[in-house]
């Protein structure tokens, strides 16, 4: 597809008199856990794998997103596993992520540091799932499927990071939970869940698919990572596999008051660098940036963004451009790293093709912030209330515009480093001092 060319843009677009902006530290008030890997070992142990006979084969399900230290972590589960003579093998608990295809997840892993000969223990990144029951949630009757590989072993614990979703709030959002139902469901078991979850709800679809899929597996239990503001980790825990729906909760409290948000709650312009599977599911927080864009989900009620301009996409994503559609307005260069095939095959997985779809396309940065600026309705770069950030969970540093440092003064967790200008450089932006 092509798309509109500089000239003709030009042709039709205002230029605006730009504000000034400040770049901005903002540093919230965090906890952070010491001695991480003496933590997670502690976190195996409470999991009560004593009476697996010497030789178990134990699957560690392991999932797509960029959890800081995660590399590290699952190699202390595999050696806190070998040293109790079991046989660990890593299950990539991913959905249809990395585009559906072994390669495709163990690439995925890869990009998170984890492959085999870092961690010690073989990959089984097999697709082939088996049914194991059916549920009917309100008036939907629902197929559950899991991961031959997880069903084939002994054992079976998952590590994730428990945190808001970026689908939907409820008691039960993105942990331990969501991994061993839609994770280790594979691609039919995502699409399962997803279809019956936007029927029904995500929670009452996850709690009944749940206790199918904890009969079916040889499930033990889970590591839980909460992380904090400074994407550092907050919190440990080793929850067994009856207690997911108990303790679950707590913890997504905790991480509720840790996450990272912006500290701005209603903006005309969101510019966002970079949107990866491994920054958020949705590519970038939808906490974040107060859109969720899934049917019958309401929006978050904070911040109210009018406007988002993303520039980009991470390397780590490998093209999953899934989240795009979160988005008002791209550049092309964000279009020339899509790779269609990995953002449709997430997209029609979870149902949620609003993410996917494409927002305008300008060439480059200068078109596309006019563009921004000119729908805003009524511009004065004097009110107009301007962030820029690279990515959803690096806010530790921000460019903000003029009408925004009246905040930033009032406030503990914001310091103002310096006055800039924002200016354009063969079309792409810099932040340079005034």
């Amino acid at each position: 597809m092509e798309f509109p060319d500089r000239a003709h843009l030009e042709s039709v677009v205002d230029d605006h008199e730009l504000p000034g902006f400040a770049r901005v530290a903002y540093e919230p008030e965090t906890e952070t856990l010491e001695n991480l890997r003496e933590r997670v070992r502690e976190a195996v142990v409470e999991l009560s794998l004593s009476e697996l006979e010497r030789g178990s084969t134990v699957a560690v399900g392991v999932g797509s997103r960029g959890i800081h230290g995660l590399a590290d972590y699952v190699r202390e589960v595999i050696d806190a596993l070998a040293d109790r003579g079991l046989e660990p093998v890593i299950v990539p608990a991913m959905g249809s992520h990395g585009g559906a295809t072994p390669e495709g997840q163990r690439e995925v892993l890869e990009s998170l540091g984890v492959t085999e000969a870092a961690m010690g223990a073989p990959i089984d990144a097999r697709m082939a799932v088996e049914e194991v029951g059916a549920v009917t949630v309100g008036d939907t009757p629902t197929p559950v499927y899991v991961s031959r590989a997880a069903l084939e072993a002994d054992a079976l614990l998952v590590v994730n990071r428990v945190k808001p979703h970026t689908n939907f709030t409820g008691r039960l959002e993105s942990g331990l939970c969501k991994m061993t139902v839609v994770g280790l469901g594979k691609r039919e078991g995502a699409n399962a869940f997803h279809s019956t979850a936007i029927a029904e709800g995500y929670v009452p679809t996850l709690e009944a698919l749940l206790s199918v899929v904890r009969d079916a597996l040889p499930l033990r239990g889970g590591v839980a990572i909460v992380e904090n503001a400074d994407e550092e980790t907050a919190q440990i825990e080793g929850v067994r596999a009856d207690g997911f729906e108990s303790r679950e909760p707590e913890l997504l409290e905790a991480a509720r008051r840790e996450m990272a948000t912006l500290p701005f709650d209603d903006l005309d312009l969101l510019v966002v660098d970079e949107i990866g599977k491994e920054i958020s599911g949705a590519g970038m927080d939808t906490n974040v940036i107060g859109r969720y864009r899934v049917l019958n989900a309401p929006d978050p009620e904070n911040p109210d963004v009018d406007l988002i301009y993303v520039r980009g996409l991470t390397d780590e994503t490998h093209g999953n451009g899934n989240g795009i559609g979160l988005a008002d307005l791209t550049r092309q260069s964000a279009i020339d790293q899509l790779d269609l095939e990995q953002t449709y095959t997430n997209a029609v997985t979870s149902g949620s093709l609003a993410k996917a779809t494409l927002p305008v396309v300008a060439p480059d940065d200068e078109l596309a912030v006019h563009i921004a600026l000119g729908a805003l309705g009524g511009y004065d770069p004097e009110r107009a209330r301007i962030v820029r950030i690279r990515n959803t969970t690096d806010l530790s540093e921000l460019h903000v515009s003029e009408a925004l440092l009246e905040d930033a003064d009032t406030s503990a967790d914001l310091e103002v480093l310096e006055r800039e200008q924002l200016v354009f450089e063969d079309g792409t932006m810099r932040f340079v001092p005034r």
